[in-house]
């Protein structure tokens, strides 16, 4: 059994893919003055292992949780205000990604210097790919990901 104290107020991120918890992590930002509780490949009933974190007042807005959709579909997101579970909900793939996602083809028009255009991505289910709208390139989740421009 895994002894982790639990929080007053923060967030819980919960049913992380097994060995995702830090992509989700360096989404979120990292824990600046704030305790993180990481736990990776925890026994889960439901997925058979799963990733967890615990951030002690720490909040994450609708655009972090977009991303997080896409690393971690499965995941459910805990808000904890005073000690006690205040929200609880599962996490849901937006139809779109908007401005925080860079289009790794160097010709798209979100690239150009001196365009100012915001790069916007549809996110296409099964299999999880994004396309980007401007020059329709698609490409894996995790492989944007890795070029975040948050």
């Amino acid at each position: 059994m895994i002894m982790v104290r639990h929080i007053e107020n923060g967030t819980v991120i919960d049913h992380i893919e097994a060995g995702r918890a830090l992509q989700v992590l360096r989404i979120i930002g990292g824990p600046n003055d704030s305790t993180v509780v990481v736990a990776m490949n925890v026994p889960s009933t439901k997925y058979r292992r799963k990733d967890i974190l615990k951030m002690e007042n720490v909040y994450v807005d609708e655009k972090k949780l977009d991303l997080i959709s896409i690393i971690a579909p499965k995941a459910t997101i805990n808000l904890i205000k005073d000690g006690k579970v205040v929200e609880k909900r599962r996490v849901e793939l937006p139809p779109e990604v908007t401005g925080i996602l860079k289009c790794l083809n160097p010709t798209c028009i979100t690239n150009k210097e001196r365009e100012p255009v915001t790069s916007k991505f549809k996110v296409e289910r099964n299999p999880l790919r994004l396309i980007c709208e401007y020059c329709n390139k698609e490409f894996e989740a995790s492989t944007l990901l890795k070029e975040l421009s948050l």
